[in-house]
């Protein structure tokens, strides 16, 4: 009996040591990924960002919300600011937009002329960010902001004005080089191109945006768009969706209404999963997830704050009868951002439970990132990681930064800057999300020092074209090359967003861990001209991204 026990005892002990050296192997590599503070001030709300090929990322706020936190020595106008009492009120003597530097870890002031409040953008083949739009004085502004390397660039304005008030509307890079649509905005339910065609070109009707608009509540602002493979434009208002031949103005497909309400203030957000060279990059296929409770708004409005939308709709659109299969998330959620990572999974990040989109209107903030594997079987999909510490609420955003990390700042549901006295306060601190395929155990399995071609990023449609990198394991089954364009980030769109896998004709490896892949650029209507990040992605591990440029 004795020896019965004994062994039982020394059982139970060896399992509880293998299990528990499985969890310690499990936490040491990170599963979950971790949390990091890069700034605790970025000087100004990053409602909106985008990344550019300099490897930095351009943040502003709106120019209406007073003295921010970083106080300028001049107006745009070249009058000095003062500390006097009258210049530490006056807006326009603090930055509303910075310049943040990846490598160095630090942010420059910028200058905006108009208000770029709710606004929208692209980046131009060159990596130009062009923004469009915005509030009172920016109703009809265009703006650019070239990157540069001396850090002497600012922001432009065009002395050319767009044809229709453009707040809360959405930009989509098209295939001809650097031509723009940019679709709707409060009240005004139409479309246009930027550049214009000609000098006095107007806008074209869009009757899908007056359909959709909700009275006292629209839930049809900055409409979700994708450029499909046909060439087409998917565009999706609160709850309906279409696809538009922009060339002749025509709607080709109207698809199935998808429940719930998914558009601003509603906010849900929208993401086209990875393209595949398998199919041509024919097959596309939309996701959207979260948004908020029919009468959220105006329930907020009163103090009532209910729960948000758990559903998450895909639906091939390219499929002769596409309908939208539905998926459920772990818990409700509104303002969230969605993130193709360089392994093709779906990040779905910041947000709240409750409420919806707007000043103080939501609550139960949702500090738990989920990853989301869209090639695993239904119901297997959705997985949670490490928490943040910090809510990310109404005018939060994030991105994809080229070392596979995911840049995360702003908040702010109040008018103003406000730090006191508030439930949420204006969050200043930037932070990281680190994933774990970034963990050093996987070192070995990452490729590493890419080089494109023969000391050129440029990279012609169709073509083929080398990648050179380390690799210092035998590389795994099933190793994908993938492209990545940059999006401009606000208000849970990412506009322009889209990913390729791109097909590799050869592979070829040396013994001492030099490699090369003959890869087969797409054509320009599956990644439209400009600035993209390639991921060498070996058994589920990417490298840190390099730049290319693809031109016609």
């Amino acid at each position: 009996m004795a020896s019965i026990k004994t062994f039982l005892l020394l059982y139970l002990l060896l399992s509880y040591i293998c299990n528990n050296s499985v969890l310690l192997s499990a936490a040491r590599i990170g599963i979950g990924g971790h949390w990091q503070i890069l700034l605790n001030s970025s000087g100004v709300v990053a409602m909106h960002m985008a990344l550019t090929n300099r490897n930095t990322v351009v943040m502003f706020d709106q120019t209406g919300a007073g003295p921010s936190a970083f106080y300028l020595q001049h107006r745009v106008d070249g009058r000095r600011c003062t500390m006097s009492n009258q210049d530490t009120n006056d807006g326009s003597c603090w930055a509303h937009s910075v310049e943040y530097d990846i490598l160095s870890n630090s942010i420059r002031p910028l200058q905006l002329q108009t208000d770029p409040w709710c606004s929208s953008g692209v980046l131009l083949s060159n990596d130009t960010l062009i923004q469009t739009g915005g509030y009172a004085d920016g109703y009809r502004k265009v703006r650019y902001f070239m990157p540069c390397s001396d850090k002497s660039c600012d922001w432009i304005e065009s002395n050319s004005e767009l044809a229709a008030d453009r707040w809360y509307a959405s930009d989509q890079i098209l295939p001809e080089n650097d031509r723009v649509i940019i679709v709707g905005g409060r009240r005004s339910f139409n479309y246009e191109f930027l550049p214009k065609s000609f000098a006095e070109e107007e806008a074209f009707e869009l009757p899908l945006l007056r359909q959709t608009d909700e009275r006292r509540v629209e839930d049809n602002l900055y409409p979700l768009l994708h450029l499909s493979s046909d060439g087409n434009l998917f565009i999706f208002a609160n709850h309906d969706s279409i696809l538009l031949n922009y060339k002749n103005g025509k709607i080709v497909k109207q698809f199935p209404r998808l429940e719930g309400s998914r558009n601003y203030p509603s906010t849900g957000s929208s993401v086209m999963l990875p393209l595949d060279h398998s199919d041509g990059f024919k097959k596309v296929e939309i996701m959207i997830c979260g948004g908020a409770s029919p009468g959220a708004y105006n329930a907020a409005r009163e103090g009532r704050f209910l729960n948000g939308l758990r559903t998450c709709g895909r639906m091939v659109i390219t499929d002769e009868n596409p309908e939208w299969e539905m998926e459920s998330m772990p818990a409700p959620r509104m303002m969230n951002d969605m993130i193709i990572l360089p392994t093709g999974d779906i990040l779905i990040i910041n947000g709240a439970q409750q409420g919806s989109a707007g000043w103080t209107n939501a609550i139960n903030p949702e500090l738990r990132p989920l990853l989301y594997r869209p090639t695993d079987t239904p119901g297997n999909r959705f997985s949670y990681l490490e928490a943040s510490k910090i809510p990310r609420m109404y005018h939060s955003t994030a991105i994809l930064l080229p070392d596979g990390r995911i840049l995360v700042a702003g908040s702010n549901p109040n008018e103003r800057y406000s730090y006191t006295n508030v439930d949420y306060p204006t969050e200043l601190r930037v932070e990281a999300f680190i994933p774990h395929y970034m963990d050093s155990f996987y070192d070995d399995q990452r490729a590493s020092n890419l080089q494109v071609g023969e000391g050129t990023n440029l990279v012609r449609y169709g073509e083929r074209f080398t990648l050179r990198f380390t690799l210092m394991s035998k590389p795994k089954n099933g190793m994908g090359f993938h492209v990545y364009a940059p999006p401009f980030n606000t208000h849970s769109i990412s506009m322009n967003q889209r990913m390729l896998k791109l097909e590799c004709v050869e592979l070829v490896r040396d013994a001492n861990g030099a490699a090369h892949a003959d890869l087969i650029a797409p054509n320009a209507i599956a990644a439209p001209p400009g600035y993209y990040l390639i991921f060498v992605v070996n058994g589920g591990i990417p490298s840190e991204g390099q730049w290319l440029r693809f031109i016609h």
